[in-house]
């Protein structure tokens, strides 16, 4: 059974910072890709940052360049989303996510977590 499971979300001041956790288990992620998406009240659900197991690649949201920063730890099976300088607009529900390959597309994206709430306030 596949489990992806995040935690760290909560409430946070403008301007602050959170480090999201996603926790894999269940199968082997080494030939994965994995990706935080989030998704706002009212809006689609928003690629923000993918990172291949294997390997340093990564790939983020353009708007989200220099804020948020994905990592992950091959021992702990863990994805990071370190995110800084948070803005009102990033509150959200935020998703981990696994896929075959990376994408941007939620749709490529085969195990998904229960997500975690992150709500920014001004």
């Amino acid at each position: 059974q596949v489990q992806l499971v995040e935690s760290g979300g909560g409430w946070v001041q403008a301007g602050g910072s959170l480090r999201l956790s996603c926790a894999a288990s269940g199968r082997t992620f080494s030939n994965y890709a994995m990706g935080w998406f989030r998704q706002a009240p009212g809006k689609e659900r928003e690629f923000v940052a993918s990172i291949y197991w294997r390997g340093a690649f990564t790939s983020y949201a353009d708007s989200l360049k220099g804020r948020f920063t994905i990592s992950r730890d091959y021992a702990k099976n863990t994805v990071y989303l370190q995110m800084n300088s948070l803005k009102p607009e990033d509150t959200a529900v935020y998703y981990c996510a696994a896929a075959e390959k990376v994408s941007v597309s939620a749709y490529e994206y085969d195990y998904w977590g229960q997500g975690t709430q992150v709500t920014v306030s001004s």
